[in-house]
């Protein structure tokens, strides 16, 4: 048997779990996700209670191959080849189960953890180790009290060092994860801000924190940050750097910029030392410092740490959707590849829905410590276990095991120039298509040929934070409660289908739009959610039904016209929405119109109502409670009616984004979940980290040009500097959404770290801004809006608007880029 192989009966055994086996399994792998599942006969689901019930999931998982389950209860379960084993908490028994699969392994542990740089840390140790360790390590950022036993599963005797990270985000979870984890070796990396609000201060996170390393023989950390906590350090010594203090092991007293490289001098061991880091940025700087104070703690010479940091690359830990050629959309994540990685890039691709055909550029995959054909036979098993359509090979490794691969459609090449040389001949068009390479592949240059050349100025969708503010506003409703999400507008701006793909994914409820057009663009793109359409046209209503989208009836003229057009096509019991007005006075039945709309309804066999609904017009303001109040009483008296007269029950919505969180009493069936979703919310305190805004815009320099005092620029000469100095001009203007009103000094960009005004007037296509006293260069980045530095709600402000008309200004000729991790 594999070391990483368990008989079902000893699982049993070792979680202490109920339950009776009725047949006997190998289990290899672990499962909490039913919708990503590989190699699923020898796979053990564990039923999670989160946000979902994860024993609403068994059936869809035993369907798909799984035979073993580990679950709170059982006896409703029919399913007569499974496995179930009953235990008290499911997540107890996975974390129990891999903490006894680590202990059966004395493999030498690095545990990582702190509030930011965990995971780059985490993979430039791996970059600078595995020349001479096989390393095993958490996928991405996989380092959750769930993240982290999938990652330690991977555990087998052919490790020799383990890399994990930790994340935790209040008290009482970081002794699981130690315990899971058992780490030699601890890593604290920078302690910042973040999760702040899931502890009573900074010391509580701190000390939680430090649990992780409580059976450590050594912990490398900031001298300057632990200070204050040096008779709380668990392990038994300390490995210290700093920037400040001469008392540090690496005591780091300069820092010079040489030729876009960052060269620092230490003390070390009473010896002056070198590294030259290939990096300029304060982030990537600290998270070097801390690699090479590892390096050197783990016995690495100073003049090989320092070898080894100068060859670092940059860490891609996100996936990048974007637009391609010929209709194609692109995922690219061509910075590296390992088993691990490639999964979580194959579930993102099944994910994606707007085109049917699912493409996968490969490159060879290196060191991964398995024998070649071991490791091409897992991954062709991976590839036919995910329903590619058309798979390209790429490398010598790949060619020689190229008839593991039963992909109808595949292709070979040797390197990457050879497969560019192919590319008309591969006739990418309408496809899908996930590009995944290891660096020295350099498959960016397959990106870049297949990705549609677009404006400079870019629009960075973080899809991550789009699926955690989900969950923020999922864990403010009551049970039971649906989610409808708002993607009217393109989803705000932030896309169609790609928005709209997750949503399903993550199995919201409803979707709703405004037109008819966005949900047939939906449903072309394969979204199969139920969407509302807010604002209905009766001359659309073919397209309506072809697409089988439920109208929002207001009025008693559309209701006639959709009964007109429902009793021609011989249309029965078609779903519709019944919208009350109860005080917004937009659209909707008044309230004396309510009798005359049930007796409508109660003789009508062409349409069933599937909610009743109104709009809350201050939800978010406190000055009209009371009106609000008198809105959800209006509500309740209108769909009582309504239910009455129909004779059974419909969803009930009244909350939308503020009032999910200031209304719990009116969230009633479902909720329609709108700015909120994208990171915006009047009701949630900006200092509340637990919502953000998901969107950045950012654009480049054009030109730099030496501005005298007095000389104008701009249309209409309205902008001068008051003396001499410097502005840059950069690409975005009125047209992509930067609206005239951020001219002559109104609004503000941020370049090389700092606000600079605009001046003069916001042009079609460009605008300038004030450098002066700035070091900045045609091609630099300039940030217009982001989450750290000048939210979207700050540029509202500057021009006396919304949020909402920022972010659904931003034109359409502007490129999306979609970041998943």
């Amino acid at each position: 048997m594999l070391n990483n192989q368990y008989q079902i009966t000893e699982v049993k055994q070792i979680i202490n779990a109920g339950g009776n086996i009725v047949k006997e399994y190998i289990i290899s792998a672990l499962f909490t996700d039913s919708r990503r599942l590989n190699n699923a006969a020898e796979g053990l689901f564990f039923a999670l209670s989160g946000r979902r019930n994860g024993h609403e999931f068994v059936a869809g998982a035993y369907a798909a191959g799984v035979r073993n389950f580990v679950v709170e209860h059982g006896p409703e379960f029919n399913l007569p080849e499974a496995n179930f084993l009953i235990v008290a908490d499911p997540l107890a028994a996975l974390q129990t189960l891999v903490a006894y699969h680590r202990s059966r392994f004395n493999l030498q542990v690095i545990g990582i953890t702190g509030s930011n740089g965990k995971t780059i840390v985490k993979e430039w140790l791996y970059q600078l180790l595995n020349a001479d360790k096989n390393i095993v390590r958490n996928p991405k950022s996989y380092n959750s009290q769930i993240g982290v036993p999938l990652s330690v599963w991977q555990i087998s005797s052919r490790n020799d060092l383990g890399i994990f990270e930790a994340g935790i985000s209040t008290i009482n979870e970081m002794e699981k994860l130690e315990a899971i984890i058992k780490p030699q070796v601890g890593v604290l990396t920078h302690i910042g801000t973040a999760h702040d609000e899931g502890f009573a201060n900074r010391r509580e996170k701190v000390l939680e924190k430090l649990k992780l390393f409580k059976n450590s023989q050594k912990l490398i950390c900031n001298y300057d940050q632990l200070i204050d906590y040096k008779a709380d350090i668990p392990a038994k010594e300390t490995f210290t750097w700093s920037r400040k203090f001469n008392q540090a092991d690496l005591y780091v007293f300069s820092g010079t910029v040489i030729s876009k490289n960052y060269y620092l001098r230490a003390y070390y061991q009473k010896q002056e030392i070198e590294c030259l880091v290939p990096f300029t940025d304060e982030a990537s700087i600290e998270n070097a410092i801390i690699c090479w104070a590892t390096m050197l703690a783990l016995g690495y010479s100073a003049v090989e740490a320092d070898k080894r940091i100068e060859r670092l690359v940059p860490v891609s830990m996100r996936l990048e959707l974007k637009n391609g050629i010929n209709n194609c959309s692109v995922i690219d994540d061509s910075y590296n590849s390992d088993l691990q990685s490639l999964e979580i890039a194959l579930n993102f691709l099944g994910q994606q829905n707007q085109h049917q055909k699912k493409t996968l550029i490969l490159s060879d995959i290196y060191q991964s410590g398995l024998p070649q054909d071991v490791l091409y036979q897992q991954v062709a098993d991976m590839v036919a276990g995910k329903q590619v359509d058309k798979f390209i090979g790429v490398g010598e490794a790949l060619v020689g095991h190229q008839e593991y691969f039963s992909v109808a459609e595949h292709h070979f090449f040797n390197d990457t120039a050879a497969m560019l040389q192919h590319l008309k001949q591969l006739d990418f068009k309408d496809e899908t298509i996930l590009i995944k390479g290891s660096r020295s592949f350099e498959f960016e240059r397959i990106s870049r040929a297949l990705a549609q050349k677009a404006h400079e100025t870019i629009l960075e969708i973080n899809l991550n934070t789009l699926l955690s503010n989900l969950d923020f506003y999922k864990s403010k409703l009551k049970p039971g409660v649906k989610v409808m999400a708002m993607v009217k507008a393109f989803s705000y701006g932030s896309g169609t289908f790609e928005v709209a793909n997750m949503l399903q994914y993550n199995k919201v409820d409803y979707l709703a739009v405004a037109y008819i057009d966005e949900g047939a663009a939906l449903r072309q793109a394969g979204i199969n959610l139920p969407i509302m359409v807010l604002n209905p046209e009766a001359s659309a209503f073919d397209k309506l039904t072809e697409y089988k989208l439920e109208p929002v009836i207001y009025s008693f003229g559309l209701l006639d016209d959709f009964v007109s057009y429902a009793k021609g096509r011989n249309i029965s019991n078609y779903p519709v929405n019944i919208k009350i007005d109860t005080g917004m006075h937009r659209l909707g039945f008044e309230n004396h119109e309510i009798d005359t709309l049930c007796d409508m309804l109660e003789v009508n066999r062409y349409m069933r109502v599937q909610s009743v609904f109104s709009h809350l017009a201050a939800s978010e303001a406190v000055k009209h409670d009371e009106f609000t109040k008198t809105q959800i009483k209006r509500f309740e008296k209108a769909f009582k009616e309504i239910e009455r007269s129909l004779g059974y029950t419909v969803i009930k919505h009244l909350c939308n984004t503020a009032g999910i969180i200031r209304w719990p009493s009116a969230q009633y069936d479902m909720v329609r979940l709108g700015i909120g979703l994208y990171g915006i919310d009047s009701a949630v305190p900006a200092s509340n980290r637990a919502l953000q805004p998901i969107a950045s815009l950012k654009t480049s320099i054009a030109q730099v040009k030496k501005i005298k005092a007095g000389d104008t620029i701009s249309y209409s000469r309205s902008g001068k500097l008051a003396k001499d100095g410097k502005i840059a001009t950069v690409r975005i203007g009125y047209a992509d959404g930067y609206l005239r009103a951020f001219g002559n000094g109104v609004g503000k960009m941020l370049v090389k770290g700092t606000l600079v005004p605009t001046v003069g007037n916001i042009t079609m296509d460009m605008c300038m801004l004030d450098v002066s006293g700035l070091d900045v260069n045609e091609g630099d980045e300039v940030v217009i809006f982001d989450e750290q530095h000048q939210r979207i709600e700050e540029l509202a402000t500057q021009i006396g608007t919304i949020p909402y008309e920022i972010l659904t200004n931003v034109s359409q000729r502007v490129k999306r880029v979609y970041f998943y991790e």
